[in-house]
């Protein structure tokens, strides 16, 4: 008796879509920058030092965090070139030729303990063209509420 032969049961798989021509899209930033007209500014409480940064056990304790604190209303879109010329303002040894501002952000971490991540460095008078100047702070994963601790070397 013959048998009928089947097919075998190929799946039909899409062609991938074209290959579009020409140079690739600009790379999108990995933020979105903030409309300063319309977004209200958050509070950035930031804690300047000289030499060093603080010790992590300096912010242990709510309430009793270092005396040397400054308050700046700004935006999560803001570059460390922005907060170099801000602390300026305010700290007469950020303003030496040869300063250097190291920053970093101090948190809480999951166990409530805090944390103290060096995220990027400027100096006094930078011409803007170090790679750290134009650093944003959403892109370097900000959250509101976190301190920044400003070292100034």
């Amino acid at each position: 008796m013959a048998g009928v032969a089947e097919a075998p049961n190929r799946s039909a798989r899409p062609l991938p879509p074209p290959q579009a021509r020409g140079p690739p899209p600009p790379a999108r930033p990995r933020f979105e920058p903030v409309d300063r007209e319309k977004t209200c500014p958050l509070l950035l409480r930031v804690f300047t030092k000289i030499g060093s940064h603080h010790a992590k056990e300096d912010f242990a304790v709510r309430g009793k965090e270092p005396k040397e604190e400054v308050q700046i209303y700004t935006w999560k879109d803001a570059t460390l070139r922005e907060l170099t010329d801000l602390v300026k303002e305010v700290a007469p040894a950020a303003r030496r030729r040869d300063a250097k501002l190291s920053f970093a952000f101090v948190y809480p971490d999951k166990h409530g303990r805090y944390v103290v991540r060096q995220v990027g460095m400027t100096h006094s008078y930078g011409n803007g063209r170090r790679l750290d100047d134009s650093k944003a702070l959403a892109e370097l994963s900000f959250q509101i509420g976190d301190y920044l601790d400003v070292a100034i070397l």
